[in-house]
Formats: C-alpha cells, structure tokens, sequence
C-alpha cells in the first residue's frame, strides 16, 4: 500500500493513529502491543520479562530471556463509539449523529530476543504505537469540521542491552516508523454556502519514514521485587502528499494561482515521547502483582500547519488549533500460577484524557478509558507457550464543541456527545529455541 495518507490529513484536526483502529490509549496512541500483557491490562510492563515482546516496552528486559526467543501474535480490536449533537446555523438546529464510526482492526506484532552471553542480549521488534480509522460519514452534520480520518504506522525497532551488574541491567534501541494518513471534511445539507452536500472542503493525505531511539533500565531488587523505567523519544514527522478542496481552491484563487484537482503539500508531525515506571512484586510461590505509571507528552501537539509551496507568501496554512495536554496511565494487575502449566492473568487500568472537552473533536474522540482485563497462558511444551488476553475498555462519555469559523458557513456549528466502548481479544505464541 503506498504510504501516502497521514496527518497532513490532519490538515484539519486530527489523526494519526496505527492499524486502523479507535484510539486505545490517549489521543492517537495504541498500547496494544502483546496479547500477553493484554490480559493484565498492561501493568508493569516495563518490569516484565514473559517473552521476546518485553523489549517492546523495555528494551532492558532482553538480559532476563534465555536462549533464543520469538513471540507472534495479534490483536483484535472492535470499538462502538457513537456520537451525538446538533449542528446550528443562524437558519436553523438540526440533529447530528453518527453510529459504529469507528473501524474495527487486527493489530499484529512479531518479536525476536537472542541471549549472545551471560550479560549481553540482543532483539528485534515490529509493531505500533500510533493508529487509527474513523468514517463518519458524508451525511454527518457536523463533517464540516471533519467527516474521516485515518493512519497506519508501522515500527520497527533493533534492541540491546548489557547487564552492568548483577542487579542492574541497562538497554536501548534505534526505532525506524513509517506512517501514512488521511483527513477530509465536507459540506453538510446545512451550509450556507452553495455547495452540494458532500462537496470536499478539505481533504489531505501524505505519508513519511522517520528515525527515533528508545532507552531502558532494570533494576532487581531481590529475588521477588524488580523495577523497571524506559524512555521513547519523540519522533519528527513531515508528511508530504497533496491536498485537494474548495478551501484550498480559494487560497489559490485569491493568489492568482492555478486552481488545480490536487496541490502538493507537507505538514510537519511529532509524536510524542513517552516514559514508563513500573514494578514487579512476587509475593508468594503463585501469586505476583504488578503495577506502571505511563506519562505522553501530548502537551508538544499544539496545532497543525499544512506547508504548500505553490502558494508562495501564503504557503503555510493553519489548519487546526489542538492545544492538547500531558496524559498519564496507571495500572496494576496480578498473575496467578495456578498449575505449573497455566498462569491467570488480570488487571485494571485508567487513561486520562489528553485533550479537554473545549478542544475535543468528533474525528478523534478523545476522552477518559477505564480498562478491566483477563488473560491466560499455557506452557504447552517446554518449548512453546500460549498466550490470551481479553480486555473491555469504557470510555467516559464526552462532550465537544467545534465553532471553527472558517468552517462553520459549510455546516454550521457542531455540540455534541461521544459515547462508546471498545473490546479486545489478542493471541500470542512464544517459541524458546
């Protein structure tokens, strides 16, 4: 699939999210990167060290596996995220709403952990942090603002670590991303402007690789408790692609410029760095609790600016006021070693939201998430173990306002609410050569 479709999509307020999904952490970000630690709600993962994935969170736990590992499996993610409201006009309110608007996805993840010697450990990863699909519809009464958004990342990540002494283990890593996306916003049946309903006002895509890096530590306390930190850096995108629409018709028509189908064009994007504290506690033989604070520095994602060149004096474009805020993660769960060959697993987790109600929009519906998980694994042979995760994630109702002015003559005003839950199902094989 050409990567040609991000957040210059955005060129009009929102997303960048992976894999085609709803946002399962705050704002475009996925957690979904194992299903091991899906059924504990992702508690403690930066302390944990079950399979190859652990460096996924914590590139310091590759020192805790033996042997060579690899771990495969995936994620099924099914959101129900409605939204209600009213578009208004000084001609008149009508009702908006939008059902099941948010696409379902398989999130994959592949992972490989190689122990060179006692203190060195090397691996691989490829997953996501970062997508999302959501279609409103042309028929939606606030899709002036934004009818569609959508963005694929995939990452890819080389890992070491070296135990530097024999409680403490350090690592890091190089993360190589590749992100495509795509927003759109058109003209509603309420427009004051004599447009047919569904005429594109904007629409955007574009696409870019980028590099970024990753570090972690670990920390063994004593036989039972560990605790474990990782940072990720921020990642620098420029989206290029083109754009196309009646608003940016209207740039070129003012300028005197040609007035074209599509207009080349960049929007610089940052996703933002992250950091994990987490614990592990194993209180008797069967019985270990584990716990992570998660920080996102969304505070960086301030606004969107699309950069088109043949605009010249006017090339750069505002396109959406974000002004969203740092979110924060907390989790704790439990593992439970009820036979030799099968473990329980069980967690809860709560995100705060990373925008504010005055900032939110329809097409990325952010909020507040309680999660409630349930996993198992079962050693099936000395050498293979399975792994399954459930998770049931609630989201707290939100309301919004979106009164841009520029876009408020194609449709009016948009003052709703977003209501919705999402559920999750993953499997995950680990093999020990």
């Amino acid at each position: 699939m050409k990567m040609n479709k991000t957040l210059l999509s955005t060129a009009v307020a929102v997303g960048l999210l992976s894999t085609s999904t709803v946002t399962q952490a705050a704002g475009f970000q996925l957690a979904e990167y194992s299903a091991t630690g899906l059924g504990r709600a992702y508690a403690g993962e930066a302390a944990m060290a079950d399979g190859a994935d652990a460096q996924w969170r914590n590139p310091a736990m590759l020192t805790y596996l033996e042997g060579t590992q690899v771990s495969v499996g995936g994620i099924y993610v099914d959101p129900n995220i409605d939204i209600d409201g009213t578009s208004t006009t000084p001609r008149r309110t009508t009702t908006s709403n939008s059902s099941d608007f948010a696409h379902s996805a398989v999130i994959p993840n592949f992972y490989v952990s190689h122990k060179y010697n006692d203190k060195f450990a090397l691996g691989f990863a490829a997953g996501t942090n970062y997508g999302m699909e959501t279609d409103l519809g042309k028929d939606f009464g606030g899709a002036n603002h934004g009818n569609e958004a959508s963005v694929t990342t995939m990452e890819l990540n080389l890992n070491a670590a070296y135990q530097v002494l024999e409680s403490v283990s350090i690592g890091g890593g190089i993360r190589y991303i590749m992100a495509e996306g795509s927003f759109g916003a058109v003209s509603t049946a309420n427009s004051l402007v004599p447009l047919p309903q569904g005429t594109a006002l904007k629409y955007m895509e574009g696409d870019d690789t980028a590099w970024g890096w990753q570090v972690g530590t670990a920390w063994q306390i004593n036989e039972s408790n560990r605790l474990g930190f990782t940072y990720k850096s921020e990642v620098d995108l420029t989206l290029e692609g083109h754009a196309n629409g009646v608003a940016f018709d209207a740039v070129a028509g003012a300028l005197g410029s040609p007035v074209k189908s599509k207009y080349n064009g960049s929007m610089e994007l940052a996703l933002p760095a992250t950091a994990e504290l987490a614990s592990f506690h194993q209180l008797t033989e069967k019985v270990a609790v584990h716990a992570s604070v998660n920080w996102t520095n969304w505070s960086s994602f301030k606004e969107l600016v699309a950069d088109i060149p043949e605009f010249g004096p006017a090339r750069t474009q505002d396109i959406k006021e974000e002004n969203w805020e740092d979110n924060y993660r907390f989790a704790i769960g439990t593992t439970y070693q009820m036979t030799p060959k099968l473990a329980l697993r069980s967690g809860i987790a709560y995100d705060t939201s990373a925008v504010s109600d005055e900032h939110r929009t329809a097409t990325i519906p952010e909020t507040d998430r309680t999660w409630l998980s349930i996993g198992a694994g079962y050693q099936w042979s000395e050498q293979l173990t399975l792994d399954a995760g459930f998770t049931y994630i609630l989201a707290k109702d939100a309301k919004m306002v979106e009164a841009d002015a520029a876009s408020a003559p194609f449709g009016g005003n948009f003052e709703g609410e977003v209501t919705g839950s999402i559920w999750l199902v993953g499997v995950q094989a680990n093999y020990r050569f």
